[in-house]
């Protein structure tokens, strides 16, 4: 497939599923969220966080030697040092929003056991998901760390995990369709792995607003 044809795949996929279009992503940015519902946020999303570089490094082991093993590996090496590691300046952000370890809630254990699921059902299914979220990951980065500087109180140092993936995302996105088209992957491998992310993604944010004000 060409580039061009994976992207129309995603702007289709994600036609009603553009995550900055969903209700909890609109009231951060708008302020509106508690302090409860950022800290149990940052508790859940760390659990995809810690998940994402051992997913990439199946995806990058399944893949034979080549342009596409390349672009998972460079993902793969930003993830664990550039600038730091990302999980490290994640934690940064939960601690300064209060989080605490939690058990993942059963939206985000679906939301992992996905992406596992599509780990290994082989290397297109796994860099579809992936995609799926790292194309709007970027826009979704800089509005999130806007809002928390415009409305929480965040210092620029609490920000940085979003601040780097404000402008790293976008080189990932890049990464993530070429080395699709370089694997000359199915469109229906790609929509459909595309699309099951897509609704696992939503549904996280669904319990999130779901959760609206419980432990305020």
């Amino acid at each position: 497939m060409t580039r061009d044809a994976i992207i129309r795949i995603y702007d289709e996929v994600l036609a009603d599923r553009r995550l900055l279009s969903h209700r909890f992503y609109r009231r951060w940015e708008a302020g509106e969220l508690s302090g409860w519902e950022l800290a149990a946020y940052a508790a859940q999303y760390r659990h995809f966080e810690a998940a994402l570089p051992d997913l990439l490094e199946t995806v990058s082991q399944a893949l034979p030697s080549g342009p596409a093993r390349l672009a998972v590996e460079a993902n793969l090496a930003d993830e664990r040092a550039v600038p730091a590691a990302h999980l490290s300046l994640f934690d940064a952000f939960a601690e300064a929003v209060g989080a605490e370890p939690e058990p993942p809630s059963p939206a985000t254990t679906v939301l992992v056991d996905s992406y596992q699921a599509a780990g290994q059902a082989g290397p297109v299914a796994a860099l579809a998901a992936i995609g799926a979220y790292e194309v709007q990951s970027s826009a979704i980065a800089i509005t999130k760390s806007e809002g928390l500087r415009a409305h929480y109180g965040l210092s620029p140092a609490d920000t940085r995990f979003w601040d780097v993936h404000g402008t790293m995302d976008e080189d990932h996105a890049t990464w993530l369709v070429d080395a699709l088209s370089a694997l000359e992957a199915s469109g229906d491998v790609v929509r459909s792995s595309a699309r099951e992310a897509a609704d696992v993604w939503w549904a996280f944010l669904d319990e999130r607003q779901a959760l609206a004000g419980v432990g305020a």
